[in-house]
C-alpha cells in the first residue's frame, strides 16, 4: 500500500493531501529502471570475469588448456625417463668405454651446460603458462645437447674400437713357427755365447731350431717392407711393418713366400726355415722392434701358446747358452 503524504495549510488551518506530479512519477520510474539496468550490467560483467559463469567458448578454451597442461605433464615424465636412461649411458661411457680405450672422460659440466648469450626463450614470455613452457623447452634443449655430445662420444669410441681391433691384429702375438714343426727353442733374448767367436755377445732375438723348409708364419698383420739378403749376417730375411711402432724380423730363410710391398695377415705363410747368412745350423732368428728399439719376443706369444708351453719356453729362453747366429 502506497503511503499518503499531507502538508499543513496555514490559510485554512488544516492538513491537505499532497498530490504527486506526473512528471516526477515518470522520472522516478525512469531512474529506477536505469539504476536496475546499470546494476544488472555491472553484475553481468563481474560474473563474466569470474569462474561462476562461463560461455561455451570459454568452456572449450578451458578444456584445451587443461589438455595442454596434461600433455606437458606427460612430456615432463617422458623427459625424466629419457634423462635417467641418458645418465646411465653417460656413466657407462665415462667409466667403461672411454676408460677401456684410454680416452679422457667428458666432464659433467660439459654434458649439463646450458645455453649462454641471448635469451633464447623471449618469444615464450608473457603468457599464462610461460614459466612451465620455458622450463620444459629448456629441458628439451639440454637433453638434445646431451644426446648430441653422447652421439659424438660414441662415434669417437667406435673409431677407437676399430683402431683397437686393428692394433690387436697388428701386434706380433703368435709364435712364427708351429710347435709341431719345432725341434727346440735354441736360444733366447739376452747375452749369449757367439757360435763363431765364442765371445759373450748380445743376442737381440730368439732362435727356433727346425728342419730346413719348415713353414714360417707372419706373427701379426702388416706390410712386407723387406724380403732380401742385403742385411749383414741375416742372409735371406723378411721384415714386416705392423704399424703402431711394431716391426718383426725373420732371418736365415731358405726361400720366400712373399714379396716387398705385400700386405699379410697374422698366420699367413711368408717363408721357409734355412741357414743362410751368418748361421751355424737351420733355424729361424726372430726379432721384434717397438719404436725402433729391439725388445724381447718372449712377451708376445699370448696368441698361440698354452700356459704350460709358455712356461717351458720361458725356461729355455732364460738359459744363457750359445746362439745359432
Amino acid at each position: 500500500m502506497s503511503k499518503v503524504k499531507y502538508y499543513y495549510d496555514p490559510d485554512t488551518l488544516s492538513y491537505r493531501k499532497i498530490e504527486p506530479k506526473k512528471s516526477r512519477r515518470y522520472r522516478n520510474i525512469g531512474l529506477f529502471v536505469l539504476g536496475s539496468a546499470l546494476f544488472g550490467l555491472l553484475g553481468l560483467i563481474f560474473l563474466l570475469n569470474t569462474n561462476l559463469i562461463n560461455t561455451p567458448a570459454e568452456l572449450s578454451l578451458r578444456r584445451d588448456v587443461d589438455n595442454y597442461e596434461l600433455q606437458f605433464e606427460l612430456l615432463n615424465r617422458k623427459m625424466a625417463q629419457i634423462e635417467e636412461v641418458l645418465s646411465n649411458i653417460e656413466e657407462r661411457d665415462n667409466n667403461i668405454y672411454r676408460l677401456y680405450f684410454e680416452a679422457n672422460p667428458i666432464s659433467e659440466e660439459q654434458r649439463r651446460a646450458g645455453f649462454g648469450g641471448v635469451n633464447r626463450y623471449k618469444s615464450l614470455e608473457g603468457f599464462n603458462n610461460s614459466e612451465m613452457v620455458i622450463s620444459t623447452t629448456k629441458r628439451l634443449d639440454i637433453i638434445k645437447k646431451q644426446m648430441a655430445i653422447q652421439s659424438k662420444s660414441l662415434d669417437e669410441i667406435a673409431k677407437l674400437a676399430e683402431e683397437k681391433e686393428k692394433l690387436l691384429l697388428a701386434i706380433p702375438a703368435i709364435q712364427p713357427i708351429s710347435n709341431k714343426e719345432l725341434t727346440r727353442m735354441a736360444s733366447g733374448y739376452g747375452w749369449r755365447s757367439d757360435p763363431f767367436t765364442k765371445a759373450r755377445k748380445m743376442h737381440w732375438g730368439m732362435d727356433f731350431t727346425a728342419p730346413k723348409g719348415t713353414p714360417i708364419y707372419a706373427s701379426g698383420d702388416g706390410k712386407i717392407i723387406r724380403a732380401d739378403n742385403n742385411s749383414s749376417g741375416f742372409g735371406k730375411h723378411i721384415r714386416i711393418d705392423h704399424g703402431y711402432g711394431y716391426l718383426s724380423l725373420y732371418a736365415h730363410l731358405s726361400a720366400y713366400n712373399v714379396k716387398k710391398g705385400q700386405r699379410v695377415k697374422r698366420g699367413d705363410l711368408i717363408g721357409f726355415v734355412g741357414s743362410t747368412g751368418r748361421s751355424e745350423a737351420p733355424h729361424l732368428h726372430y726379432e721384434i722392434w717397438k719404436d725402433k728399439d729391439k725388445i724381447n719376443p718372449i712377451n708376445f706369444y699370448y696368441g698361440s701358446l698354452s700356459p704350460i708351453e709358455f712356461e717351458n719356453m720361458l725356461k729355455y729362453a732364460n738359459q744363457e747358452n750359445q746362439s745359432l747366429d
